[in-house]
């Protein structure tokens, strides 16, 4: 029985409120056009007043999303002394990829370090998810040098939003090899972590509807959680798992690196491609589970990757659930924002920590990201 449990979150070190996040976003892209173009205060202030409006009319607001988390001091701060990518009063892009990636690697360093640093058993199987910063050696290898362990390090890198679905493949199949290739002196576990750091991926002076719809939802966010195949409890039981890449929808989302960051592409459409093939889906993951779609979804969660509101609802609409099935993950895009990959496991914990939700209760959980690619899976509480 492969279960899932141990979840741990380390919130970001600074968190402000959604409404403060879309202000700072119109005066930022302000001072950013500003100062390329050149214009007066006159003309920067009507930019921004132009900006606000469509800011208002496209983002996801503070009636969706509350609060978000980020590394950096730079969202909401005005000084130009404390900025550390920002400051576009002499970098309109903000600051490149490389000074990107190297508070990436800082964060991440010092963020695993903090993490581990009471764990006496070292696991057999240490996977690092994220997509929102490269660096080699890893914090994952890091720590595992520092600590001496002979624990196996994998990177589940650059998928998104559905990242946690790859990373369960990766750690069961890890724990299935775990006979011939057993790791001396650890843990017979899988550690998977996620660090997302999205808001190093700024770029001011994009001032598109699409791009400020992004602006507007992503979060950093760090989660650690366990791959069992030898507990009863507390946790959820993975029943099943899949993944589909839907066929033509290549160019409907893209994540790449570039010059300022990486760039996320999004079409408007998304919710709709994904609403097309969830049914067929949704009915095949219960299948592999052994289960009735109809009779086994009426008494189930549904934790959804809250990519956007929009996401949930059209997931609602599609599988025709109640509000209470998916509230869990409106809680979490309310309470942090979308922080890529570790959005779900946060909704997943939360499931778990919930004495509402009873033993044995099934959770339908889906995810998407680029491909586009539909994940899923079918879980009991335990």
């Amino acid at each position: 029985m492969l279960t899932l449990s141990n979840f741990s979150i380390q919130r970001p070190r600074y968190q402000i409120p959604q409404d403060e996040t879309l202000e700072w976003l119109t005066q930022i892209h302000a001072t950013a056009q500003a100062t390329l173009d050149h214009l007066a205060p006159g003309e920067r202030d009507a930019f921004a007043d132009r900006l606000r409006k469509v800011i208002q009319r496209c983002a996801c607001g503070p009636e969706r999303i509350g609060s978000r988390g980020h590394v950096l001091a730079d969202l909401g701060a005005t000084n130009a002394e404390n900025l550390a990518l920002y400051d576009v009063t002499r970098q309109p892009h903000g600051g490149g990829t490389a000074a990107r990636s190297r508070i990436f690697a800082d964060v991440v360093n010092a963020y695993f370090e903090r993490e581990f640093v009471d764990e006496v058993n070292a696991p057999s199987d240490l996977i690092h998810v994220t997509c929102t910063g490269y660096v080699a050696p890893s914090g994952a290898q890091r720590l595992v040098g520092s600590k001496g362990w002979s624990t196996h390090v994998t990177h589940a890198y650059h998928m998104g939003c559905y990242a946690a679905f790859p990373a369960l493949r990766i750690a069961a199949g890890q724990l299935a090899l775990a006979g011939p290739f057993a790791t001396a002196g650890a843990e017979r576990r899988a550690d998977i972590v996620h660090t997302e750091l999205c808001t190093l991926h700024l770029d001011p002076t994009e001032h598109s509807a699409e791009q400020l719809v992004v602006q507007s939802l992503f979060a950093d966010g760090f989660i650690r959680y366990a791959l069992r195949d030898n507990q009863t409890g507390p946790g959820l039981e993975v029943l099943a798992i899949s993944e589909q890449i839907l066929p033509g929808s290549a160019e409907a989302m893209g994540w790449a690196a570039g010059d300022f960051g990486m760039h996320m592409t999004l079409a408007r459409d998304v919710p709709e491609r994904i609403a097309t093939a969830l049914r067929p889906f949704v009915s095949g993951l219960f299948a592999k589970s052994g289960l009735s779609l109809g009779e086994s979804l009426r008494g189930a969660l549904v934790a959804v990757h809250p990519g956007g509101p929009k996401i949930i609802d059209g997931v609602r609409q599609v599988l025709e659930l109640a509000e209470e099935q998916v509230q869990t993950s409106r809680a979490v895009l309310f309470d942090y924002g979308n922080m890529s990959s570790a959005t779900l496991p946060h909704v997943w914990a939360r499931i778990v920590d919930d004495s509402a939700v009873c033993a044995g209760t099934l959770i339908l959980s889906l995810a998407f990201g680029p491909g586009l690619s539909v994940c899923g899976g079918v879980f009991r509480k335990l």
